[in-house]
């Protein structure tokens, strides 16, 4: 129906009944397999199904693997400098000192069943919860802002630890850490902004900026005087009662303790990079910029841990994965933060590992071990 049918055409001989139709010259014989041959058959076929699928299907956990150590004592992939200051004496260093990272699975990319397994059992690799790496629900771009951010925080506290630890001045004040969109500061106010006086009286911390404040009602204008980007800047910011309280004015910020200080620091670091961890590499990287002892006197040293503006040294993740590329890079010394001394337990390395709590323990950690004489005396894992 609807066109011509279509006719085979044969060649063939047609062939008496009974007989067998001929292929090159060998009968053909049927496949006769036993129950058991058809079981084990069968049995291999849903093995290789299950391991493709075991391969395939991605499990809640992210890997842990050694990344780069960057020299910040160096240049950048730019090839400009990845410590920048101005505004006060600096010296000149020898040496490496390098930033170590790590290689963590994306948030926006898998981790198959076989390469968790090989994560958990392999030296100088881990595989871990991604819960507990990544917020559920945070978007890939969230959490890139999340880490540019710690990033951006852990430099702007080890300039301020540096230069503490160098003697030099550094003045505490009020500072706005955040700005609410929705809020009457919003466009008038910057993060970073330091407070300078609120209604013409000079503030010293966050607590005066909001007592301040709270002699106002909604609707009040507050005159303030904030230092943006080294400049003098006087904002107006009509106040908007508090969700909480309405009868409570609020300016719509976050206000936190910042810091005023002479010198002008920048770091070239790449945006790929990001997270809290390199506080400590900074923080001793300008202290060697700015201080006529040369700290590193020609030794290729790597580090890690956090850093707080007090100098402190915190923990961090990944510490055997960040040893595994200092040594790649050829380090002699490494400096671990305290409390990550029980996560080297058993680890085979021939770096020498000094402990420090603080950057004041690094710093002198460092100078014991370039002298022969005091060297046993360096604090240890």
């Amino acid at each position: 129906m609807g066109g011509p049918a279509v006719t085979q055409t044969s060649t063939q001989t047609p062939l008496p009944a009974g007989a067998e139709q001929s292929g090159g010259g060998t009968p053909r014989r049927r496949l006769n397999l036993t129950r058991q041959t058809w079981l084990a058959l069968t049995s291999a076929i849903w093995f290789v199904a299950l391991a493709l699928l075991i391969a395939v299907v991605p499990v809640p956990y992210v890997v842990y693997s050694k990344g780069r150590a960057y020299d910040v004592l160096g240049n950048g992939s730019d090839g400009r400098p990845m410590i920048v200051v101005d505004g006060i004496q600096t010296y000149p260093t020898s040496g490496q000192l390098r930033m170590t990272t790590v290689s963590v699975t994306r948030a926006d990319a898998a981790t198959s069943l076989p390469e968790a397994v090989l994560a958990y059992w392999l030296p100088r690799r881990d595989a871990l919860p991604r819960d507990s790496v990544y917020e559920r629900g945070k978007s890939t771009e969230q959490v890139r802002s999340e880490e540019r951010q710690m990033m951006d925080t852990s430099q702007q506290d080890a300039v301020v630890a540096a230069l503490r630890a160098a003697n030099q001045p550094v003045t505490e004040m009020p500072v706005v850490s955040s700005v609410t969109v929705s809020g009457p500061a919003n466009e008038r106010l910057q993060p970073g902004d330091l407070f300078l006086s609120v209604d013409g009286t000079a503030v010293n911390n966050p607590e005066e900026v909001r007592r301040l404040v709270q002699r106002h009602t909604p609707g009040d204008v507050v005159k303030l005087l904030v230092l943006r980007n080294r400049v003098e800047t006087r904002v107006d910011v009509i106040t908007t009662p508090s969700r909480r309280d309405p009868k409570n004015p609020v300016l719509g910020v976050e206000v936190a303790t910042g810091y005023r200080y002479a010198p002008m620091v920048n770091f070239g670091v790449s945006s790929d990079i990001g997270g809290p961890s390199a506080g400590l590499v900074f923080a001793l990287g300008l202290y060697d910029r700015i201080t006529p002892t040369d700290l590193l006197a020609g030794r290729s040293v790597a580090g890690t841990g956090t850093i707080n503006p007090s100098g402190a040294i915190g923990a961090i993740g990944g510490i055997q994965e960040k040893i595994a590329g200092a040594e790649e890079a050829g380090a002699q010394i490494f400096i671990v933060p305290g409390a990550n001394c029980r996560d080297l337990a058993g680890l085979d390395t021939d770096l020498n590992l000094i402990r420090a709590n603080t950057l004041n323990e690094a710093i002198d950690g460092l100078r014991l071990a370039g002298n022969p004489a005091t060297a046993a005396q360096v604090p240890r894992c």
